[in-house]
């Protein structure tokens, strides 16, 4: 096929393959859900478009723009999405593209020789699911319009302009909320994806800005090093034991039809000194996150190289070369594998997982030949990964001594610990396991339980820390291992998600920083050891008061000190009249809003002096960074909505005024502090934190397991430097933290 074919992109080369009426009416069928992630999958359908222009080659700039009003934007400079009159449907074959599911330049294969967007539903469906989009393509000189709403066109194609020699298209749109439960895009949730795109696309350059709100962001992402620097991504802050390596190649593939196809293939590879693994894989830019035939590939040809090798040059014994896994080849490694595949075959139980049988073989073979040529031409590097692998089977050897003991527990019946307050029904999908801070806790917490679904298991002191820590040393903790035993589903080899005891299982620590310690070292664990658990969402954080409120012998329980201050100065409004500077009098919702006001001005004042700074030195000072300055300028710039100037703060009146409302709300009022679970008494424990129709609890979620993987590796890991300066740099973000 020449290039000359290929790369005339006109109406003709738009199929229809099926109507689009259902997306409405079940939504979740295309974009997996009405939530958050299919608010933001909406951006993906139609970033994805650009993408495969650049794959293409015809794009290399991408904006991606939260507008003020809620909507988004996405512009590219690729050539524009066809204009002509479609052959069959009689209208532009824009309109077409925007209101026809599967219809789209991606199935002939003439123009997009591998696509992420596959389907051809991406910017139809999310036309379907806007409450109104707006479309201008560059395309043969002239800037071409349409509008439409909920899948139908409402204004036409029309010429509204010239553009010259330029080209591209911009996409403007508006989720429709009445399907949505997410109201807004996230900052930090598009952000992950663009960058993971510009990483797996070197050269392009995704511009990504956020226009909506009073805090402005923005962001430009461009790697020429492709995955090679997403590998430094990932490793950062990590101690690199390896120079990252890089491999790619191609290879011609004949189908059943006797027509030909070209699979390309990608691997960046590092080895750092930790115990992790961390495994990224992609096919067409899907994050195939259950892996599939190029991880596969990757996996069979690591683990016989490095063997082959270490046997070649005498670095391993026969009984070495024997023994050896590929877990102990990973322990450890980051790698980003990436292939682009013309038909791929998606399975698995979200359909990411990778299915088709001839890149493992394709993926193995690259990494066979190139890997073996590197550790030829670089010995000392090929030595270190050997002599890591070493040790990672050695600990391995010994942790499956200390399993042997677990296990041996189990199949002698004694394997539920001592101190395990177990419930009495046997279906884990109604049990409960409350892992609980102290025998005190323990204790309130055994007694207020409801004995038939609760089980109580009570921690001394602090967890291991399993960053820093191999499996062995991990098993020989008496902590873990009763953890390990409790929840039922082995460790390692032996893991098995459906014998899992209970399918929540509930942290439930103190509300101070010994408390948030134990926590995160627990989730610490889960996450690097039993990441499955977090997956299929068993695991919650409880939600204990931090404050119990009494007043005329009524008691509530208040969660939080942001809470009781808004409780408060709900009291005290009452029978108390508050003015703006013009002196007229604030109805209760303005003058609710005005005190939570001074009441945050008055909290980061307070954070800002602790860190040796004076408040009203930062506000004058015009030219005065960091995030004390910016939320004390954005908290004095809303003072003047009420005609206040920081002057009148710093004065003393607004605070005097503070004081008062907060003392007036307090009176009659008995304020109790809980500094720990085990002063509540049973009933309180209960009622508050472990009573299923009254308790508050977080259920632990991952959405974006690399930003995971570097906030457990920066705050949980050896390195002391990186985490001294992100404390540094998000101290004064901090809302509710006990000292």
């Amino acid at each position: 096929m020449g290039e000359e074919t290929s790369s005339n992109y006109n109406a003709e080369n738009i199929q229809v393959l099926e109507g689009m009426e259902a997306v409405r009416k079940r939504p979740a069928m295309y974009i997996g859900d009405t939530g958050e992630r299919g608010y933001h999958h909406l951006v993906y359908e139609v970033v994805d478009n650009s993408i495969d222009e650049a794959l293409a080659g015809y794009c290399s700039m991408i904006d991606v723009i939260i507008n003020p009003d809620g909507s988004l934007t996405v512009q590219d400079d690729g050539r524009g999405i066809p204009v002509d009159m479609h052959p069959t449907q009689k209208r532009p074959a824009l309109e077409v593209v925007l209101t026809i599911l599967h219809a789209g330049g991606k199935f002939d294969g003439s123009n997009y020789k591998v696509s992420g967007g596959l389907h051809g539903v991406g910017v139809s469906c999310v036309n379907a699911l806007s409450e109104w989009m707006k479309v201008d393509v560059k395309r043969g000189g002239k800037i071409h319009h349409v509008e439409l709403s909920r899948g139908h066109v409402t204004k036409p194609t029309e010429v509204v302009g010239e553009c010259g020699e330029e080209t591209g298209t911009k996409v403007t749109f508006f989720p429709d909320h009445t399907i949505f439960t997410c109201r807004a895009f996230k900052w930090e949730i598009l952000c992950a994806r663009l960058r993971e795109l510009a990483f797996l696309n070197k050269g392009v350059t995704i511009h990504f800005r956020d226009d909506e709100g009073e805090q402005h962001h923005e962001e430009t992402f461009h790697y020429d090093g492709g995955i090679d620097e997403f590998v430094g991504y990932l490793n950062a802050n990590k101690t690199t034991l390896s120079p990252i390596v890089h491999f790619e190649g191609s290879e011609d593939t004949v189908r059943n039809d006797g027509s030909h196809y070209v699979i390309q293939a990608e691997v960046s590879m590092q080895y750092n000194d930790g115990y992790s693994v961390l495994e990224q894989t992609y096919c067409n830019n899907i994050h195939t996150i259950e892996g599939g035939t190029h991880l596969s590939g990757f996996r069979r040809a690591l683990t016989a190289t490095i063997k082959k090798y270490g046997m070649n040059n005498k670095l391993l014994k026969e009984k070495e070369f024997n023994s050896l896994s590929g877990d102990d080849m990973r322990e450890g490694l980051t790698v980003v594998v990436s292939v682009k595949v013309p038909q791929p075959q998606f399975e698995g139980q979200t359909k990411t997982k990778l299915g088709n049988g001839e890149v493992d073989g394709i993926v193995a073979g690259i990494v066979n030949d190139k890997l073996m040529t590197y550790f030829e031409e670089n010995p000392s590097v090929a030595k270190a990964i050997i002599d890591k692998v070493l040790m990672a089977a050695r600990a391995r050897e010994a942790a499956r001594h200390a399993r042997e003991t677990v296990r041996k527990g189990v199949m002698d019946g004694l394997a539920l610990p001592g101190k395990l307050r177990d419930c009495s029904v046997r279906d884990a999908s109604k049990t409960e396991l409350y892992l609980v801070e102290g025998d005190s806790a323990g204790g309130s917490a055994c007694k207020g339980r409801d004995r038939s679904t609760q089980a109580i298991l009570p921690l001394r002191g602090k967890v291991l820390n399993v960053e820093k820590a191999r499996i062995d040393r991990m098993l020989a903790n008496a902590e873990i291992r009763t953890l390990i035993t409790a929840i039922g589903c082995g460790f390692a080899e032996e893991w098995d998600i459906s014998k899992a005891r209970y399918h929540k299982i509930v942290i439930m620590t103190d509300a101070d920083v010994d408390g948030a310690h134990i926590r995160t070292l627990l989730l610490t664990f889960f996450y690097r050891k039993m990441p499955e658990l977090i997956e299929k969402g068993y695991v919650y954080l409880a939600q204990p008061p931090l404050y119990k409120v009494e007043r005329k012998k009524k008691a509530e329980y208040v969660m939080t000190d942001g809470d009781l201050t808004r409780r408060l100065l709900t009291l005290g409004l009452d029978d108390f009249e508050v003015k703006g500077k013009d002196g007229a009098v604030l109805d209760k919702d303005q003058a609710a809003n005005f005190l939570t006001l001074l009441a945050e001005i008055e909290e980061t004042c307070k954070m800002v002096e602790e860190r040796g700074f004076k408040p009203a030195e930062l506000v004058a000072d015009a030219n005065a960074t960091g995030s004390g300055a910016s939320m004390l300028k954005k908290e004095f710039s809303s003072l003047s909505g009420y005609g206040y100037q920081p002057e009148d703060w710093f004065a003393g009146s607004l605070k005097k005024l503070l004081d008062d409302v907060r003392a007036h709300g307090k009176q009659g009022l008995s304020v109790y502090r809980f500094k720990g679970l085990g002063e509540m008494d049973a009933d309180e424990l209960f009622d508050t934190t472990m009573n299923p129709e009254k308790r508050h609890m977080l259920r632990v979620k991952l959405s974006d397991a690399v930003a995971a993987d570097q906030m457990f590796t920066l705050l949980m890991g050896d390195e002391v430097e990186p985490r001294r300066k992100f404390i540094e740099d998000n101290a004064l973000n901090v809302r509710n933290l006990d000292f």
